[in-house]
């Protein structure tokens, strides 16, 4: 029977997780129609182990694939290499699906050949367990629709999203490896491809929050602050490109840009988030500054007015920054 959806599960030291997140798809209803990749990324705990047994229950369904570690951008690499469901989604093995929600969008996307699907979410706080739903208001639900007509209206989040699979196979889509925050390049890279999205008004993925260790709290952010800097560069580069081609749509160009102005703006809070006495990272700070400006001088401009202390930083040539830093962190406490 054919395979209508692939989940990539990037897996590295989840044990405490991963049964959560494997029984969450493990329904009846889906599974001939779904194909489970949990790849291991070179994991120390018993990620593996856990893995094997739903791969010798439903052998139809879950497949381990170990590899050494390449992080999370080889994981979905992989993936994308190995998978033969028409529609290609991530769901990280910290994380789950809603059963329902899941066999919902199977059965929607049988008869579906739009290229970009995407759905709500919820987000879990994994200190309370309270539950904050992410829904995307104002845009047309179950129609499939032109690219363009969402572009200006909607931010998508990877965990929304779900990708046809010949997009990504056919076009080589690769994300950075031994690398942290390459969601937003699983989002863009094929961006210059996709004709058509849909909006199913269904919750399926369960995104968990909360976590100290996440990459994305501000320590995790502090220490791998260069992995998101570069995936800002690399980024801007696939956008520049992308404007340079002949097939090229403002629209979409513009839509990658936002999602990196809003980039650039998490990456002014990172720096900030140090002491200011912190000379080098305050050398940092203005050297990355510089070749945001270089590589797309509307990202520069979009991201300024995202942000009045990077504005203003701007405006003083960085001279004023740690007054700068503190009012902005008095704002923020307010």
């Amino acid at each position: 029977m054919e395979k209508i959806l692939t989940i990539t599960v990037p897996a590295y030291n989840v044990e405490r997780f991963l049964d959560q997140t494997l029984a969450s798809f493990a329904d009846e209803r889906v599974l001939d129609l779904l194909e489970v990749l949990i790849v291991d990324d070179g994991s120390k705990d018993h990620t593996a182990e856990i893995t094997k047994r739903y791969e010798e229950k439903y052998p139809q369904t879950f497949r381990l694939i170990s590899k050494e570690n390449g992080g999370h951008g080889s994981t979905i690499n992989r993936g994308i290499r190995e998978a033969a469901g028409r529609y290609f989604k991530v769901v990280d093995g910290d994380d789950w699906v809603d059963t329902d929600g899941l066999c919902e969008l199977v059965r929607r996307l049988r008869t579906c050949s739009t290229d970009y699907v995407f759905t709500n979410y919820y987000e879990v706080n994994d200190t309370d367990g309270k539950r904050t739903p992410v829904i995307y208001p104002g845009i047309k639900k179950e129609t499939e629709m032109p690219f363009e007509s969402i572009a200006k209206e909607t931010r998508i989040s990877m965990h929304a999203l779900a990708v046809r699979t010949e997009i990504l196979k056919e076009h080589t889509i690769r994300l950075d490896e031994h690398c942290f925050y390459v969601d937003v390049e699983y989002i863009l890279y094929p961006v210059p491809y996709v004709d058509t999205v849909i909006y199913f008004d269904i919750f399926v993925y369960m995104y968990r929050l909360a976590q100290v260790n996440q990459s994305v709290s501000i320590q995790g952010y502090q220490k791998h602050i260069q992995n998101h800097i570069d995936v800002i560069l690399h980024v801007l580069d696939h956008i520049d490109a992308y404007r340079k081609s002949k097939d090229s749509s403002n629209t979409k160009a513009e839509f990658m840009e936002r999602r990196i102005a809003d980039m650039v703006n998490n990456q002014t809070d990172i720096f900030i988030s140090f002491p200011t006495g912190n000379e080098e990272m305050l050398r940092k700070f203005k050297a990355f500054d510089a070749e945001v400006k270089s590589k797309s001088p509307c990202v520069y401009e979009r991201s300024g007015k995202l942000s009045r202390t990077l504005s203003l930083l701007r405006k003083t040539g960085f001279r004023f920054y740690g007054p700068i830093v503190w009012m902005s962190r008095i704002r923020n406490r307010v």
